[in-house]
Order: structure tokens, then sequence, then C-alpha cells
């Protein structure tokens, strides 16, 4: 039985230490390919802090809402852009499907976790200086995410944590 395809509306969450080290990980599918977590809704109605945490959990093991990253840790940026998706995904969403939506979100761990890869979809990990990080995207709309990641943390502080633990857009 065939997979459904896709959903066009997607999460990137950029992973960071209090001193900005980010995570990236490794695409199984495209060697040399290094990301932040991403992933699709699995169904229309899933919000999109739903999404984070599930894909979150899925491709690094870490779990949002735990000991040791608390809920709290989710920042939602109430933010997304809209992009073209590659020639060579477009084969997993429904025929004339070409634009997704990304929401963005960023989760702070205490410190350099070690990771549990899923490894379908992701062979290796490393934690990088968030502008080191952010030269190793293969995509540019990752790396300006994470190029962005001290400002939006620094409004974030200066507005109060409120924000994220509101409604999520849909």
């Amino acid at each position: 039985m065939p997979k459904p395809p896709k959903i066009p509306q997607s999460v990137l969450v950029v992973i960071h230490t209090p001193a900005l080290e980010v995570l990236l990980i490794e695409r199984a599918d495209h060697a040399g390919f290094w990301q932040s977590v991403t992933g699709s809704k699995d169904q229309l109605d899933e919000a999109f802090g739903d999404t984070a945490v599930r894909e979150v959990a899925e491709e690094t093991g870490i779990v949002i809402g735990g000991r040791l990253v608390p809920q709290s840790a989710l920042f939602d940026w109430q933010y997304s852009i809209e992009y073209e998706i590659y020639p060579e995904f477009r084969h997993r969403y429904a025929e004339g499907v070409i634009q997704n939506t990304e929401h963005w979100f960023s989760v702070q761990v205490p410190e350099q976790l070690n990771v549990r890869l899923a490894p379908r979809e992701h062979t290796a990990f490393m934690w990088l200086p968030y502008e080191e990080a952010a030269s190793r995207c293969f995509s540019s709309s990752n790396a300006d995410a994470i190029l962005q990641l001290p400002k939006r943390l620094a409004g974030r502080h200066a507005t109060g944590a409120a924000a994220d633990d509101g409604e999520r857009d849909q």
C-alpha cells in the first residue's frame, strides 16, 4: 500500500544550547546535506507545535516536555516561509504540488545532548557554533533561520515567554 502524499505544511526546528551551539543532522538520502530538524504535518489539523515536538522526537530522540527539555523550551517564532519543493522530493507530495509552507521554531536544550537518529532519515549529527552551523546547511532558508537565532531569542526574552505558550497559527 503506497504512502499517502505528504502535506505541504512543515516545521523547521533549530535545536540549540544556551551557548548557541546548534545541532545539525545529515540526511540519509543525500550525503553531505546537513540540516536542522524538519518535517511535515501528519494531518491537516495537526498544530505546528505538535508537529515540531513529534519531529524532534522522531529525528533525534529528544523529548520536548520531558525532564531534560521542558515544554517551555520550545519557542514558536510565529514565522513561516513558503518555498519551492526541490524537484527530487516532489514525488512525495500530491501531483502538481510544488510549494511548501514551513513554520519556524527553536528549542533550547541544556547541553550538547547525545541524540538517537532515525537511521532511515539521518546518518550523523554534530553540534557547532551557530554561525558555523549556518555555513554547513544545504538549505539557504535553514541557514537564515540559524543566523536569526540570537535575535529571535533576545526578542523572546524581551517580551517574555508568554507568546509561545498561546495558540499556534495554522
